[in-house]
């Protein structure tokens, strides 16, 4: 095996990391683990297994909603057999040549440029993005540095197709290699593919995981798309801005073209501002990684290996606690490993998670000696539509905790068939199985009252908004209900509708009697006949 890749980031020279998103904490439960650089020290060297927390609760052990513990098995579960040996995720007998271990990586990036230069005005705009990263060089440290991570795999993938290694960098200018960026476009991961383009390249999105943010399968996913759309416009600057605007644009930007006799390359194309910048962007990215010093800017170093493995899954585990046995803090466990909505990894949906060279080996020995249960959650699937608080009641948890960790906002009903994180017991110590893994969904609906049709009738001189005051509805909602506008005239007698509250029966305020015995005592007031009849004798 070679030598391990040098880490990028360590644990000193981290900033505090924000604990916001899918895979934070949940308020109000303790934490499964506490911070890896002070629980490392904890696990005695003999004993790998066991290590202890702030509050004195053993690793492993369910430190989740109260009174969880108390029901899991009395046999202890143990973590031997849960995971399968590191291998390399793209060559599982890749032997790496030790002079090719010396290359630089960003040597080999430049070495298979081939994508040609852009010209003319468009040379302009690529001047214009140089300026903008020249002057900033702390961003470009910092997207250089975390795409470190993933480059060597981008680039091995690129290769192995016979792509352009300008495709490498791509990730730099859509996401800075972040996978967890998320546009107002609702594109997600490094490579951000929008919901509808992420299901057509087979990138799973459900409750528990969202492939759009996998490093190997979203990778897998922009590569293949990219290779179409360089199949159906023979020219890598037009693919590019096909990604970038989608491939029915840019047809259609090439007939008009066409149509008028002009030219149909990128650079003589309509199209809107951001694809006309997306193409000398990525060239900018490119000659800063040819000659970075020409613009003031240092690479970090990265050397021509992998930098992580890929370890196989058999047992549902709890993010926390992966992190822990792999000695990573938990931010680079999840830079890794991005794909997770919840805070435990389904083994029927999560065929691998990937961990640095250094860490993998270590990982497989920590768990296989952990005695424990490794997952503190499960999913149940709700049978029919219910309160959260019902459903709460049901698995026995907080409700707040049950909102919190399925991310419930309020005022919701959880309809029928939707997929609740709960936690474990001893009814539901199994691990989750694969179908409701890979089809995990949330559904909500409004919790009000069911609503009645009721008919009214316009009088004479009503508008639409002084009918609806008189109903005590909003004329936006009586003109949506009737598909008229609100400023429609009506006729006196005219029929609409409008949709009311089922009744519900109202308690009786105290001291005063029922409507049935206040009409049976007033009658009987009237009536001498019925005072004699119901006088005793």
């Amino acid at each position: 095996m070679p030598p391990p890749p040098p880490q990028l980031t360590t644990l000193s020279s981290r900033a505090p990391a924000s604990r916001e998103g899918p895979l934070a904490p949940v308020p109000g439960l303790p934490e499964v683990v506490r911070p890896v650089a002070a629980a490392a020290s904890a696990v005695p060297a003999a004993n790998p297994q066991v290590a202890r927390n702030d509050k004195d609760v053993e690793v492993g052990v369910l430190a989740g909603p109260a009174g969880a513990a108390n029901a899991l098995p009395a046999e202890p579960e143990t973590g031997a057999d849960a995971a399968g040996q590191p291998i390399d995720d793209i060559d599982p007998q890749l032997v790496v040549d030790q002079d090719l271990l010396r290359q630089d990586l960003w040597q080999r990036v430049r070495d298979g440029y081939g994508i040609p230069d852009l010209a003319g005005s468009m040379a302009g705009l690529v001047a214009e993005h140089e300026r903008w990263y020249a002057a900033r060089p702390d961003y470009v440290e910092r997207m250089t540095t975390r795409g470190g991570r993933y480059l060597f795999h981008i680039v091995q993938e690129v290769q192995r197709r016979n792509m352009p290694t300008e495709l490498a960098l791509l990730p730099f200018i859509e996401s800075a290699f972040n996978p967890q960026a998320m546009s107002t476009a609702k594109a997600s991961g490094m490579w951000q593919f929008i919901p509808s383009t992420g299901r057509d390249f087979d990138l799973t999105q459900n409750a528990f995981r969202d492939d759009r943010r996998d490093v190997l399968a979203s990778t897998r996913a922009a590569l293949d798309y990219l290779g179409r759309l360089k199949a159906e416009f023979n020219d890598w600057q037009l693919a590019l801005a096909a990604y970038n605007w989608g491939e029915g644009n840019v047809r259609r930007a090439i007939a008009r073209n066409r149509k008028a006799g002009l030219p149909t390359d990128y650079a003589s194309l309509r199209m809107p501002a951001e694809t006309r910048h997306y193409v000398p962007k990525l060239q900018a990215v490119k000659n800063i990684v040819l000659q970075p010093q020409a613009y003031g800017l240092t690479l970090p170093v990265l050397e021509n290996h992998p930098y992580f493995m890929g370890v196989p899954i058999r047992r549902d585990i709890d993010v926390a606690l992966a992190a822990l046995l792999a000695d990573m803090p938990i931010d680079d466990f999840k830079a890794l490993n991005p794909s997770m909505n919840k805070p435990v990894i389904l083994a029927a949906g999560t065929p691998q998670i990937l961990l640095p060279y250094d860490n993998a080996e270590g990982f497989k020995r920590r768990l296989d000696a952990h005695v424990g249960p490794l997952a503190s959650w499960t999913a149940w699937v709700v049978p029919s539509t219910m309160k959260p608080a019902d459903a709460a009641r049901r698995v026995g948890v907080a409700e707040a905790t049950l909102r919190d960790v399925n991310r419930i906002p309020p005022r919701m009903l959880v309809k029928a068939g939707s997929t609740l994180l709960v936690p474990r017991h001893a009814q539901r110590e199994a691990d989750v199985p694969e179908h409701v893994a890979d089809n995990a969904h949330m559904a909500l609906a409004p919790d009000r009252p069911a609503l009645r049709k009721v008919a009214i009738q316009a009088r004479k001189g009503d508008t639409v908004s002084t009918l609806a005051q008189r109903h005590r509805v909003s004329a936006a909602q009586l003109a949506q209900w009737n598909r008229i506008t609100e400023k429609s005239r009506l006729s006196a007698g005219q029929q609409l509708v409008i949709w009311k509250p089922e009744a519900t029966g109202k308690p009786q305020r105290a001291g005063k009697p029922a409507t049935a015995a206040r009409k049976k005592a007033t009658a009987s007031q009237r009536s001498p006949s019925l005072r004699l009849a119901n006088a005793r004798p």
